[in-house]
Protein backbone atom coordinates (compact mmCIF):
# COMPACT_ATOMS: atom_id res chain seq x y z
CA UNK A 1 0.00 0.00 0.00
CA UNK A 2 1.16 3.70 -0.11
CA UNK A 3 1.51 3.67 3.73
CA UNK A 4 3.55 1.22 3.44
CA UNK A 5 5.93 2.93 0.43
CA UNK A 6 6.00 6.07 2.82
CA UNK A 7 6.70 4.47 5.76
CA UNK A 8 9.46 2.54 4.22
CA UNK A 9 10.72 5.88 2.56
CA UNK A 10 10.79 7.48 5.50
CA UNK A 11 13.02 4.76 7.10
CA UNK A 12 15.52 4.17 4.34
CA UNK A 13 15.74 7.90 4.20
CA UNK A 14 17.32 7.91 7.79
CA UNK A 15 19.76 5.28 6.51
CA UNK A 16 18.39 2.31 7.85
CA UNK A 17 15.93 1.29 9.84
CA UNK A 18 15.96 3.08 12.91
CA UNK A 19 12.17 3.47 13.84
CA UNK A 20 10.85 5.36 17.15
CA UNK A 21 9.71 3.40 19.69
CA UNK A 22 5.91 5.35 18.78
CA UNK A 23 6.64 3.89 15.53
CA UNK A 24 7.20 0.49 16.32
CA UNK A 25 4.21 0.48 19.05
CA UNK A 26 1.73 1.71 15.84
CA UNK A 27 3.41 -1.26 13.40
CA UNK A 28 3.19 -3.76 16.01
CA UNK A 29 -0.53 -2.50 16.62
CA UNK A 30 -0.68 -2.97 12.99
CA UNK A 31 0.30 -6.44 12.80
CA UNK A 32 -2.02 -7.94 15.44
CA UNK A 33 -5.24 -5.93 13.81
CA UNK A 34 -3.93 -7.17 10.44
CA UNK A 35 -3.90 -10.71 11.83
CA UNK A 36 -6.65 -10.35 13.76
CA UNK A 37 -8.53 -8.94 10.80
CA UNK A 38 -7.61 -12.42 8.62
CA UNK A 39 -8.49 -14.77 11.88
CA UNK A 40 -11.80 -13.08 12.11
CA UNK A 41 -12.50 -13.23 8.61
CA UNK A 42 -12.04 -17.31 8.89
CA UNK A 43 -15.12 -17.10 11.42
CA UNK A 44 -16.68 -14.58 9.42
CA UNK A 45 -16.69 -17.09 6.46
CA UNK A 46 -17.37 -20.19 8.58
CA UNK A 47 -20.80 -18.30 10.00
CA UNK A 48 -21.86 -17.50 6.47
CA UNK A 49 -21.68 -21.17 5.12
CA UNK A 50 -23.55 -22.20 8.07
CA UNK A 51 -26.30 -19.77 8.07
CA UNK A 52 -29.53 -20.04 5.77
CA UNK A 53 -29.25 -16.26 5.12
CA UNK A 54 -25.35 -16.44 4.10
CA UNK A 55 -24.55 -14.01 6.60
CA UNK A 56 -21.98 -13.05 9.82
CA UNK A 57 -23.98 -12.43 12.85
CA UNK A 58 -23.38 -8.51 13.43
CA UNK A 59 -20.34 -7.83 15.37
CA UNK A 60 -18.33 -11.11 14.40
CA UNK A 61 -18.90 -8.88 10.52
CA UNK A 62 -18.08 -5.53 13.03
CA UNK A 63 -15.09 -7.24 14.51
CA UNK A 64 -13.43 -8.34 10.93
CA UNK A 65 -14.22 -4.67 9.14
CA UNK A 66 -12.23 -2.92 12.37
CA UNK A 67 -9.78 -4.83 12.43
CA UNK A 68 -8.59 -4.48 9.41
CA UNK A 69 -9.56 -0.51 9.09
CA UNK A 70 -7.32 -0.36 12.34
CA UNK A 71 -4.66 -2.14 10.92
CA UNK A 72 -4.17 0.22 7.89
CA UNK A 73 -5.07 3.55 10.23
CA UNK A 74 -2.17 2.33 12.04
CA UNK A 75 0.08 2.13 9.25
CA UNK A 76 -0.66 5.84 8.84
CA UNK A 77 0.19 6.78 12.31
CA UNK A 78 3.31 4.73 12.44
CA UNK A 79 4.42 7.00 9.16
CA UNK A 80 2.97 10.02 11.12
CA UNK A 81 5.05 9.33 14.46
CA UNK A 82 8.20 8.67 12.84
CA UNK A 83 7.66 11.96 11.10
CA UNK A 84 6.54 13.77 14.06
CA UNK A 85 8.47 16.92 15.21
CA UNK A 86 7.16 16.23 18.86
CA UNK A 87 9.35 14.99 21.56
CA UNK A 88 9.51 11.01 21.40
CA UNK A 89 7.61 10.47 24.77
CA UNK A 90 4.85 12.71 23.82
CA UNK A 91 4.81 10.99 20.68
CA UNK A 92 5.13 7.21 22.12
CA UNK A 93 1.87 8.41 24.62
CA UNK A 94 -0.09 9.31 21.74
CA UNK A 95 0.45 6.60 19.75
CA UNK A 96 -0.10 4.10 22.69
CA UNK A 97 -3.20 5.73 23.19
CA UNK A 98 -4.45 4.95 19.53
CA UNK A 99 -3.28 1.14 19.71
CA UNK A 100 -4.70 0.46 23.17
CA UNK A 101 -8.00 1.93 22.38
CA UNK A 102 -8.14 0.49 18.60
CA UNK A 103 -7.45 -2.95 20.44
CA UNK A 104 -10.16 -2.46 23.52
CA UNK A 105 -12.94 -1.96 20.32
CA UNK A 106 -11.75 -4.55 18.58
CA UNK A 107 -11.86 -6.84 21.60
CA UNK A 108 -15.29 -5.56 22.52
CA UNK A 109 -16.89 -6.65 18.89
CA UNK A 110 -14.96 -9.52 19.23
CA UNK A 111 -16.92 -10.78 22.73
CA UNK A 112 -20.31 -9.41 21.38
CA UNK A 113 -19.66 -11.81 18.91
CA UNK A 114 -18.43 -15.07 20.56
CA UNK A 115 -21.51 -14.31 22.67
CA UNK A 116 -23.85 -13.18 20.12
CA UNK A 117 -25.59 -11.26 22.61
CA UNK A 118 -27.09 -8.27 20.60
CA UNK A 119 -26.47 -6.38 17.44
CA UNK A 120 -26.25 -2.49 19.23
CA UNK A 121 -24.20 -3.20 22.71
CA UNK A 122 -25.62 0.57 23.61
CA UNK A 123 -29.50 -0.52 22.80
CA UNK A 124 -28.72 -3.36 25.01
CA UNK A 125 -27.97 -1.03 27.99
CA UNK A 126 -30.50 1.21 27.23
CA UNK A 127 -32.53 -1.51 27.79
CA UNK A 128 -31.28 -2.57 31.22
CA UNK A 129 -30.16 -6.09 29.84
CA UNK A 130 -28.46 -7.96 32.83
CA UNK A 131 -26.18 -9.30 31.22
CA UNK A 132 -24.83 -5.73 29.46
CA UNK A 133 -22.74 -2.68 31.30
CA UNK A 134 -24.10 0.20 32.45
CA UNK A 135 -25.15 2.63 30.24
CA UNK A 136 -22.70 5.41 32.31
CA UNK A 137 -19.61 3.05 32.03
CA UNK A 138 -20.34 2.54 28.16
CA UNK A 139 -20.35 6.69 27.78
CA UNK A 140 -17.68 6.75 29.87
CA UNK A 141 -15.53 4.46 27.49
CA UNK A 142 -16.61 5.71 24.56
CA UNK A 143 -15.98 9.42 25.62
CA UNK A 144 -12.09 8.09 26.74
CA UNK A 145 -11.78 6.18 23.20
CA UNK A 146 -12.79 9.53 21.44
CA UNK A 147 -10.76 11.28 23.75
CA UNK A 148 -7.34 8.98 22.86
CA UNK A 149 -8.01 8.12 19.16
CA UNK A 150 -8.54 11.67 18.05
CA UNK A 151 -6.35 13.05 20.30
CA UNK A 152 -3.58 11.23 19.63
CA UNK A 153 -4.45 10.84 16.05
CA UNK A 154 -4.60 14.66 15.82
CA UNK A 155 -0.82 14.99 17.99
CA UNK A 156 0.75 12.43 15.80
CA UNK A 157 -0.70 13.53 12.14
CA UNK A 158 0.34 17.92 13.41
CA UNK A 159 3.76 16.36 14.95
CA UNK A 160 3.98 15.00 11.43
CA UNK A 161 2.65 17.86 9.37
CA UNK A 162 5.18 20.03 11.47
CA UNK A 163 7.81 18.23 10.36
CA UNK A 164 6.75 18.21 6.52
Amino acid sequence: SATVSVLYCVVMSNGGIVLTDAAKHCLKGSMVFFMTGLLTGAWKYRQMLRNSSGRATHYVDVAHRSSLMYANASLLLAVCAQLSAYPARINEKAALANITFFGLAIGSYILHGTLNDTTNQFQQAKLKDPKAPPLWLLKLFMAALMACEIGGSAVLCSGAWKAL
